[in-house]
Parts: C-alpha cells; sequence; structure tokens
C-alpha cells in the first residue's frame, strides 16, 4: 500500500536499519526557525492593509500616496539598452564592467563634483535596500558595536544593525553622539520621510567630526536629483570633503531618478579600502547585477534628458498635493527635497491615516519613521497625473 493512502509505505526493517531511530527534537528546529528575524522589529506596512482596504473600497477607486515606487514608464533608451544586452549568457561580476565603471565615475564627477574617483572608488550593488540591510555585516560589525542613523529615518537602518546584532542608535546631531564603539555612522540627505536637506556647511562638520573619531559614514543619497526648494549636495563634494573620500561612502540609486525600481540598479562611490572589502565580501556572496541591468545603468547615467523629464512630472505632482493638503487644513515640514511630504493636522499619525483612507487615500504614518514622527504622515507624489487630480477632487470635498 502506498503511503499516501494511509497504509505503512513499509512494513517491516530492512537489515541494517535501526527500528526505533528517534524523531529529531523540536529544539533544533526552534533553534533555526526565528532566530534572525525575531531580532527585528514588526514589518511596518503589514500594519497598513486595513487602511489599504478601506482607501480601495472607495468609488473611484484609491489613491495610493503611501509608496514612493515609480508609475511612469522606463525611458525609451534604457529599455533599449536592456534588450540589447539580453543575451547575457555568461555570468556577471560583482565590479561590473568597465562601462559601468566608466560611467559610474563620470556621472560622480559631472553630477556630485568628485572628479577624482577611480575604478577602485565605484560598487554596484543590488538595488540600494539591500545594501543598507547587510551594510554591517558585510563590515563584520557585531555585539559591541553601534551604528547610528537620524532619529526620523529609513526602518531598514536599524534593521542592519539589528541583523548584525550591532547596537542601533538614533540621533538628532550626530557630533553630540558617544563615539565609545560608535562604528558606522549613517547620513540620508534628503531625507526619507522627511525631505529635510543638510548643506555643505553641516555635512562638512559631520564629516570632520567621524574622521577625528575614526567613524566610517555611509551617506545615503539617493534623493539627491530630486530638490525642490534646495540643492542637495554629495558628501564626496570636494567643499565637503576636502578632496578625499577617505571614511566616506556615498549610495546612490536609479529607482526614483530614472524609475527603474524593477531594475534593481544603485551603487556606492568613496573610500577604495571599503569599497574594496566590500567587493571581496560580495564576490563570496555572489551579490551580482545582471549584466543586462549594468548595460541599462551605463545608458541611464548617460542621458540627463529622461531626469529632467520625471522632474517636471514630479514637480506638477507636488505642487498639486501641496496646495490640496495645505487648503486642507494640513501644515507642511521640510520636503525640500525627494519624493514626499511631510504633513501634520497636530494629531497622532493614525487617525490622520484612518481619516484620508476614508476619502479613498492612503499615506504612510509617521511613525513608521521613528516616535518622532507620530503625529506625521509621509505622502508620496509618485501617483499618476490622474490620480493625483482624483485626490485633490476629495480633499476638496
Amino acid at each position: 500500500m502506498s503511503g499516501d493512502q494511509g497504509g505503512p509505505l513499509v512494513t517491516g526493517h530492512a537489515p541494517g536499519v535501526c527500528a526505533d531511530v528517534p524523531d529529531a527534537g523540536p529544539s533544533e528546529k526552534e533553534s533555526i526557525v526565528g532566530a534572525v528575524s525575531s531580532l527585528l522589529p514588526v514589518f511596518p506596512w503589514d500594519r497598513l492593509e486595513p487602511y489599504k482596504a478601506t482607501a480601495a473600497a472607495h468609488a473611484d477607486g484609491i489613491v495610493d500616496l503611501s509608496v514612493g515606487t515609480p508609475v511612469d514608464p522606463v525611458p525609451a533608451v534604457i529599455q533599449q539598452a536592456l534588450a540589447d544586452a539580453a543575451d547575457s549568457h555568461g555570468y556577471p561580476t560583482v565590479w561590473g564592467t568597465a562601462a559601468l565603471r566608466d560611467a559610474l565615475t563620470a556621472w560622480a564627477g559631472s553630477r556630485l563634483g568628485a572628479r577624482d574617483l577611480a575604478h577602485t572608488n565605484v560598487l554596484p550593488i543590488v538595488g540600494s535596500k539591500e545594501l543598507v540591510a547587510w551594510l554591517p555585516t558585510q563590515l563584520g560589525l557585531g555585539p559591541g558595536d553601534k551604528v547610528a542613523y537620524p532619529r526620523l529615518a529609513y526602518p531598514t537602518y536599524e534593521v542592519g544593525a539589528r541583523l548584525a546584532r550591532a547596537e542601533p542608535v538614533v540621533y538628532d546631531d550626530p557630533t553630540t553622539l558617544d563615539p565609545a564603539g560608535l562604528k558606522l555612522l549613517w547620513l540620508n540627505t534628503p531625507s526619507n520621510p522627511t525631505g529635510r536637506v543638510l548643506d555643505a556647511d553641516e555635512l562638512r562638520r559631520i564629516v570632520a567630526w567621524a574622521r577625528g573619531h575614526d567613524v566610517l559614514i555611509a551617506s545615503d543619497e539617493c534623493y539627491l536629483e530630486l530638490g525642490w526648494e534646495a540643492d542637495p549636495v554629495s558628501v564626496l563634494h570636494p567643499d565637503v570633503c576636502g578632496g578625499s573620500s577617505e571614511g566616506l561612502i556615498a549610495v546612490h540609486s536609479l529607482s526614483k531618478r530614472s524609475n527603474l525600481a524593477g531594475y534593481r540598479a544603485a551603487f556606492l562611490l568613496g573610500d577604495s579600502a571599503v569599497l574594496g572589502e566590500l567587493l571581496q565580501i560580495r564576490k563570496h556572496g555572489g551579490m551580482m547585477v545582471a549584466a543586462p541591468v549594468q548595460a541599462a545603468t551605463v545608458a541611464a547615467l548617460g542621458d540627463s534628458g529622461h531626469v529632467a523629464e520625471q522632474r517636471e512630472r514630479y514637480a506638477r505632482r507636488r505642487a498639486a498635493l501641496r496646495t490640496a493638503f495645505e487648503a486642507a487644513g494640513f501644515r507642511i515640514e521640510h520636503s525640500e527635497a525627494s519624493l514626499y511630504l511631510w504633513a501634520t493636522r497636530d494629531e497622532p499619525c493614525w487617525d490622520t491615516v484612518g481619516s484620508l483612507a476614508e476619502r479613498g487615500i492612503l499615506v504612510a504614518p509617521g511613525d513608521f519613521y521613528g516616535t518622532a514622527g507620530e503625529r506625521f504622515v509621509r505622502i508620496a507624489f509618485t501617483a499618476t497625473d490622474e490620480r493625483v487630480e482624483a485626490a485633490v477632487r476629495r480633499l476638496a470635498d
């Protein structure tokens, strides 16, 4: 009788097979399952699902302003480059092609003012989020080490510290931190969620402090090309770093400026010693950007026209939403750059989320980004023009 019919598959014991092998106890399995996930906070977006369902029930459909995901087409020049590289039958390299490294150094020079970077100062990565989550681990940090990040911040900075079993530390001004045990200092300019921009003077002061205490700076600059009321500057600009990338790495992404969130195209720039170490580790881990995506990245960095076109779209949507939310009684703070409005009605953020969901508008609660955001919501202006117009109408009702 076969096992799936309910009877025993074997009725006796073959020679040499022990009849009384005990089942593995649950303790071994339990020691693995949950050993890492238990270190992490609850995934925040799961908490938003009931409000998303409420918003989706609106007669005219949901206007989702909660996640900053691109909704506009991938520019044709990038799609063509991806297609042209489709016959990539061999393994790509973790360091990327020479053409990609040339494109990265050229872009860093022209856009960031970092004109002295060599191939050893660049490293492609598989989207920026994986780097943020795994950087402390790949740097060898662990118990007794500290990872610092802004009090209002993208949750993955904390996740990265916890995955490495390092201590997460929040700050308002990083130069007031106790440097003892501090190994990694995250900056985020322009900020997600607030859109705040650190100017060159602030960055220069922070860089000097970090170098004086031998603390590595990782500057998340993924929204740098989306300044509205400020001109964001990179930590690698010579006015900030003095022309040296020592002790500095900058994280950049093509998800926002080129609508490439689905491509997972991002890169690091900066200290050659740090990037060289990461390159060796990532080689062993097989953390390589797909060859067609490398080709698409070269095309994206070589074409500024699509960036200007996308900025114009976002500028229109931002202006429409800002006017509508302010007219509806919201106060907008910071928001001088990035893809978000940081807004408040001076009430608990979940009350705001619930009220807007009843109008079919979904936004992100500010406490996703820290307790300091508990009376704010983050409003993304990455919806289509038609959905933005729908939000404007509903806010006016």
